[in-house]
C-alpha cells in the first residue's frame, strides 16, 4: 500500500499546505508519502487497490481525489485545508490534525456515496438559482478574509435581488413545479459552509432534495432559523419543499448555471444518480444506520 499526498497550495488562507501536512503525518507515523499534485496525472497509473490519496484541499480538489479512487478502487483520505470543507464535516472527521493523521494511519475506512452527474460526480451538493452565486461571484480575497461565512454573506447581499425561475423537480420519490429562488440536491447532511439538511448522510443511499420559493426577506429568515432550530426535515412549507430519491431531474424554462463541489459544472436540465457507498473513505464510524428510512 502506498501513501499519497496532493496538496493545494491555495486553497483556504494558505495556512494548511504540502508542509504542514507532512509534519502532522510524520508525527502520526506516515513519514515519507508520495508528493503528487492534480496538474501531472502521470502518477495516476501507478495507484493500486487499496492505496490511500490523501487530498489537502477544499471541496473541489477533494472531488477530483475522488474521482481518481473511484476509477482505481483506492481510498480517500481528506485534509481539509479549504474554505468551507463541507465533506469533511459529512464525514465526522476529527477537527484536531493530529488526531485526523492518526485515523489515517490506523486504516479506518468506510463507503459513502457520491452523487453522478453528466459523466461528473459531486460529493456535496449541487445549486442551481440563487445556491450559484456564492461561487460564480465571491472573490478570492473575501474568501481568505471571511473563510466560510463568505458564502453566507455573499447570498445575503443578493437575496433581495431574485425573483425566481421556474423548474420542475422529478424525484423517484416525488415531484413538484413551480418558480423557485433556490434548488439544492445534496449527497449529505452539509453544504454551503456549514449549511445542514437534518435527517440527512452522506451514506444514506439518497440524494436530499432542498427547493426554496421566492419570499420577502424576513420570510425567508424566519423559515432558515426555525429550520436549524428545530433541526427537522422540512416535508413541505409555503417557503421550503423537501424531496428524497435516488435519482433527480431538474428542468427549467431557461438554461440555468448549475455548480456544484464549489465549480461551475454546466447548464440546466440536470439528472442526478446516487450511487450508495460506492466510495472508500477514511473515517470514524458509519454515520448512517439505515439506510432505507
Amino acid at each position: 500500500m502506498t501513501y499519497w499526498l496532493v496538496a493545494n497550495s491555495n486553497a483556504g488562507n494558505g495556512q494548511r499546505g504540502r508542509d504542514f501536512w507532512l509534519a502532522q503525518l510524520a508525527n502520526a507515523g506516515i513519514r515519507e508519502p508520495t508528493c503528487c499534485d492534480f496538474e501531472r496525472d502521470d502518477w495516476t497509473r501507478q495507484l493500486r487497490p487499496g492505496d490511500v490519496v490523501m487530498v489537502a484541499g477544499g471541496d473541489g480538489s477533494v472531488n477530483v481525489g475522488a474521482r481518481l479512487c473511484l476509477r482505481y478502487d483506492a481510498t480517500l483520505a481528506v485534509l481539509p485545508s479549504g474554505t468551507a470543507n463541507d465533506f469533511a464535516r459529512n464525514l465526522g472527521l476529527p477537527e484536531a490534525p493530529g488526531d485526523l493523521c492518526a485515523l489515517i494511519r490506523k486504516g479506518a475506512s468506510q463507503r459513502v456515496d457520491v452523487a453522478e452527474f453528466n459523466d461528473q460526480l459531486f460529493l456535496n451538493v449541487a445549486h442551481i438559482g440563487l445556491g450559484t452565486i456564492p461561487v460564480c461571484q465571491t472573490d478570492d480575497s473575501r474568501k481568505k478574509l471571511l473563510g466560510r461565512f463568505s458564502y453566507g454573506v455573499e447570498l445575503l447581499r443578493k437575496l433581495g435581488e431574485k425573483r425566481g425561475f421556474h423548474a420542475e423537480i422529478r424525484c423517484d420519490q416525488g415531484f413538484v413545479r413551480g418558480r423557485w429562488l433556490s434548488i439544492a440536491i445534496a449527497n449529505g447532511a452539509f453544504f454551503g459552509g456549514g449549511n445542514e439538511i437534518p435527517e440527512a448522510a452522506v451514506n444514506s443511499g439518497r440524494l436530499d432534495v432542498i427547493a426554496v420559493k421566492p419570499r420577502p426577506l424576513l420570510q425567508l429568515l424566519l423559515t432558515f432559523f426555525m429550520l436549524r432550530l428545530n433541526r427537522q426535515s422540512p416535508q413541505r412549507t409555503s417557503t421550503v419543499v423537501h424531496l428524497k430519491g435516488q435519482d433527480c431531474r431538474v428542468d427549467t424554462r431557461r438554461p440555468k448555471t448549475v455548480t456544484a463541489d464549489g465549480d461551475v459544472a454546466g447548464k440546466t436540465p440536470l439528472n442526478v444518480v446516487c450511487r450508495a457507498h460506492s466510495l472508500s473513505v477514511i473515517g470514524a464510524s458509519v454515520l448512517a444506520a439505515d439506510s432505507s428510512s
